[in-house]
């Protein structure tokens, strides 16, 4: 039997790539770890083709060749996108050459004959969509909350009335704004609408955003679909100040996360929901109300976990490193 090659796609320092590449290491596989940042000016893919079709595939980076057709995983983890070779200096020329890389190498890795993990690119990005998500789980039994995505005030305005001002907001996509003007990055999570917000609620014109019921926690629960496994953490956010609203303000120190035993129900749900977005791998966030309800509030296709598997025990990362030696018809 062959040994297992799987490539890591992922950008610097990322712990939880380094922890499950450790663990194939150990049991034998090859591990080639990659990011999108280094094509074209430190890494070259070289393509070719006949009459008949593809001969030949190559990823050649500054430690070696990999034949990409002989790649038994791909695990998507988080790359960063190409960035143009530094001998251009022309802003837009630049771009455009970034944006040409991006290209090739996102559709590179779409048709490889491998296992891909969580999914092919294609397939996550339509994954990660907020709104589809809760098309779908609403449709497998989920509860979820009271929503609306808009752009006008006046909608905001009586959703705020409806809900008795008791109405939070969260991004659409990317929880963060990087360079701007200061250089700063500003981060954004879910955050109560205050009357100063409903003043300003004229700026709604310039981009969508999502308003839901606030739910009332007894916990927040994040549970983590490997495969066919699954691993629920319950999150005692209620616990602090910081982490009331979002637990993502992370302050693990008064925070405590345990084991969560989730009801077979719930369970089946979250199993349907990540084959429904044909994943393999998916982080959800669920809320427990003080009336033991369930409450989907989204799925992260690419969700982290390690901090999870260190204050609970849950071996996370040992059941994704079993998901990427399975094999492509696994």
């Amino acid at each position: 039997m062959s040994t297992p090659h799987v490539l890591v796609l992922t950008g610097d320092e990322d712990p939880h790539a380094a922890r499950v590449a450790g663990l194939l290491t150990g049991r034998g596989a090859r591990v080639t770890v990659f990011d999108h940042r280094l094509y074209p000016a430190e890494a070259h893919v070289e393509l070719a083709y006949t009459g008949r079709g593809l001969t030949r595939r190559l990823l050649r980076t500054g430690t070696g060749t990999v034949d990409l057709d002989e790649l038994t995983a791909l695990w998507w983890r988080r790359p960063t996108p190409p960035e143009a070779h530094p001998g251009l200096t022309d802003p837009a020329i630049a771009a455009y050459a970034a944006g040409e890389s991006a290209s090739l190498i996102s559709d590179l890795w779409e048709h490889l004959p491998c296992r891909k993990v969580p999914a092919a690119e294609s397939v996550l990005q339509r994954a990660r969509r907020k709104s589809s998500q809760l098309i779908i789980a609403a449709e497998l039994g989920f509860t979820v909350p009271d929503t609306l995505i808009t752009t006008q005030a006046r909608e905001l305005w009586d959703f705020h009335d409806r809900h008795d001002g008791q109405i939070v907001t969260k991004p659409f996509g990317r929880p963060w704004a990087e360079n701007l003007r200061s250089g700063d990055t500003v981060s954004r999570f879910c955050e109560p609408v205050s009357p100063r917000d409903l003043a300003y609620a004229d700026a709604l014109r310039f981009c969508p955003v999502i308003v839901q019921r606030y739910v009332p926690k007894r916990l927040e629960l994040r549970v983590t679909v490997v495969g066919g496994r699954i691993f629920a953490a319950e999150i005692h956010s209620q616990a602090s100040n910081r982490s009331r609203l979002d637990w993502r303000r992370y302050n693990t120190d008064v925070t405590p996360h345990r084991v969560h035993r989730l009801p077979d129900e719930v369970g089946r749900r979250c199993l349907a929901m990540v084959d429904r977005l044909g994943l393999l791998y998916g982080a959800f966030d669920l809320i427990l109300t003080p009336e033991d309800e369930y409450v989907f509030m989204e799925i992260n296709p690419n969700g982290q976990w390690l901090w999870i598997e260190e204050l609970t025990g849950l071996p996370i990362s040992q059941a994704v490193c079993d998901l990427l030696l399975e094999g492509p018809h696994a």
